[in-house]
């Protein structure tokens, strides 16, 4: 029996960035990787917002599916899990959090993300994905890796990644930290060996989350699905019920 997997990518990526991923999946899999809001073919999709999100997810498919996200696509797919709790089968979160908890550091940082959404508005995609490739979470990523995450930035739009920033931006959602209890699926953390930073945010996600497990993959960065994507694709393909 086929099973619908639906996968979202994170900040200025796009849907096609999965795609070395869902060719790995078994043929029992039906994917669906989206380009979000402000990328890709949907850079000019307004308005940039969570609720836009969780609509354009829900009509992917008509029944029940498993989630995926990565970074912003996997804040954004705990946000779609417990909208639709009756649709969503399980979760892997790739070098994911459930946003700041602190209210004073979430508004820094949605200003922040304000001031960057005005300097993206008078660039070309060009220089700004250059200046994004030097984010500290990325900058160590292998050469093969971070030139196609660089091709795939120009498929975006400053205007749309703007809108992102502001719609969709860590300081522009609320925190999930004090609701990761009512997520009663199974979810994979996956996280790599060399992402310090999201390593220990995994695990205090597990500890709060009923049926998590953390998935550490061994020599790979942030971007794990971009470096190891059958590691990802048979997380992905492993079957759980709990």
């Amino acid at each position: 029996m086929s099973e619908t997997v639906v996968l979202l990518h994170g900040f200025t990526n796009t849907g096609a960035t999965w795609r070395a991923v869902t060719e790995e999946l078994p043929q029992r899999y039906r994917p669906r990787s989206p380009d979000l809001r402000g990328h890709g073919v949907a850079s000019d999709r307004r308005p940039v917002s969570l609720a836009g999100v969780i609509g354009d997810v829900a009509a992917l498919t008509a029944g029940p599916f498993a989630l995926v996200g990565y970074s912003m696509g996997g804040r954004l797919a705990l946000h779609v899990a417990l909208a639709l709790p009756d649709r969503v089968r399980r979760l892997v979160l790739i070098g994911a959090s459930p946003g700041l908890a602190d209210p004073g550091e979430r508004a820094e940082r949605r200003a922040a993300d304000d001031r960057l959404a005005g300097e993206v508005e008078t660039m070309t995609i060009e220089q700004f994905a250059e200046r994004w490739a030097q984010t500290p979470v990325l900058a160590d990523q292998p050469p093969a890796v971070r030139a196609a995450a660089h091709a795939e930035r120009l498929r975006s739009t400053p205007d749309g990644l703007a809108a992102a920033l502001r719609g969709l931006g860590t300081g522009a959602l609320p925190s999930l930290w004090d609701r990761l209890g009512e997520v009663a699926i199974p979810v994979d953390l996956v996280v790599g060996e060399r992402d310090a930073k999201f390593r220990a945010t995994a695990e205090r996600m597990a500890a709060a989350l009923p049926a998590a497990r953390v998935r550490i993959v061994a020599g790979a960065g942030h971007a794990v699905h971009l470096e190891d994507p059958a590691a990802v694709a048979a997380i992905i393909a492993e079957r759980r019920t709990s």
